[in-house]
């Protein structure tokens, strides 16, 4: 009798679009699975690959303002994930960057979790999360001190319920063990890569894809080119839009969102892509890869798994790395990018891009997927 599989993610809308997205697709590509979720505003979205698909859902799903941003119920995220009643399924397969991989099962169950990150609101981003937030201060900064706090104990207790964890990276692999205590194997995330425009031939400007908040670090990047004068084009949107576009001297772009098709074009023909923040993977620097674009990059996390300096790496570089998140650092960083941008092969950048594609994501997670069933009977 074949096995009964659920897939749990946080949520389902169409502005998450980004890499935990791209493993929640890529998985249904090759498992039957029932789909579930706090919200859900995919299935209705005609242009959605979910359309029409009978999606599980919490209560989060009917309270106001929530296909805006279910953030703002942050408090409640653990509390819903553990009202879905999966007990009929014999394989729990979670995508978890926050609660998802909370859900209640039974001694029965085997649970696979792809761990995106470890919830980054409740630990890496703390402190960011209340500088910036308007209950970040005063009495309301305290209540919500302590409701962070709630969340990190529920945030270990939950781990205790994954039978194994995969990793996106082996940063990821890192923190998951520092959050959790928990071992995790390391499959890379799946890119489009063959999606990607290739250019040998590149214009004279510079790029930065990204969410436009504060831990991307993209003012950072339009400082530092305030300085450089060089031409630079922003694209993405996000709560620091206002604060860009005030501090960006007229060498800069700002472009605000733009379809795929645009950015597309704009990657294949930058000179460099710009990246300052420190992530779990960053897909984005591989797509940049897979145009045959080299990558000037904040030389942490993800990015040093996905992107070769040319200074140690010789005719195998593919970017150039940065070491502090400072803007004289990445000045330097683009003064080094020119002085060796000739020795760059567009040819190399895009097939060393090639080693993220959804063809290998997927050979490996259904390898382990397999020989994690295959222990199941021990259980039983």
């Amino acid at each position: 009798m074949p096995l009964k599989y659920a897939l749990v993610h946080e949520w389902l809308t169409p502005k998450a679009t980004g890499g935990s997205e791209l493993v929640v697709r890529e998985i249904l590509n090759h498992i039957n699975a029932d789909l579930y979720a706090l919200i859900d505003f995919e299935s209705s979205n005609p242009e959605s690959y979910l359309y029409k698909r009978q999606i599980g859902k919490t209560f989060l799903q009917h309270f106001p303002y929530a296909r805006k941003g279910v953030q703002k119920y942050l408090p409640l995220w653990p509390l819903a994930i553990e009202q879905l009643d999966l007990r009929q399924y014999d394989v729990i397969l979670s995508s978890s960057h926050a609660v998802a991989k909370g859900i209640l099962t039974t001694s029965e169950q085997l649970h696979i979790c792809y761990c995106h990150s470890p919830m980054r609101y409740a630990w890496d981003l703390t402190f960011d999360y209340l500088r910036h937030s308007k209950l970040g201060s005063g009495l309301p900064g305290w209540v919500t001190r302590y409701l962070l706090h709630r969340l990190r104990q529920w945030d270990v207790l939950s781990a205790n319920r994954v039978d194994y964890f995969i990793a996106n990276s082996q940063y990821t692999s890192r923190r998951i063990w520092r959050c959790y205590r928990r071992e995790a194997t390391v499959i890379y995330p799946p890119v489009n890569v063959e999606e990607f425009p290739f250019s040998s031939q590149k214009e004279d400007f510079y790029l930065i894809v990204s969410r436009l908040v504060s831990y991307k670090q993209v003012s950072l990047i339009v400082k530092a080119f305030n300085q450089l004068k060089r031409p630079l084009i922003v694209i993405g949107t996000g709560d620091e839009m206002n604060q860009i576009r005030k501090i960006a001297n007229p060498n800069i772009q700002i472009l605000g969102w733009q379809p795929d098709n645009v950015v597309k074009k704009y990657m294949a023909n930058a000179q460099a892509f710009v990246y300052a923040a420190c992530e779990d993977f960053g897909i984005a620097l591989v797509e940049a890869q897979a145009c045959g674009t080299p990558v000037i990059a904040y030389g942490a996390g993800g990015a040093l798994e996905t992107v070769r300096d040319i200074r140690s790496c010789g005719d195998t570089g593919t970017g150039i790395f940065f070491r502090k998140q400072t803007e004289e650092a990445l000045v330097a960083a683009v003064e080094k990018f020119e002085m060796h941008k000739g020795l760059f092969n567009p040819e190399y950048i895009q097939s060393h891009a090639a080693q993220f594609s959804p063809q290998i994501f997927a050979e490996r997670y259904l390898d382990f997927l397999e020989k994690c069933n295959a222990k199941r009977p021990s259980w039983e």
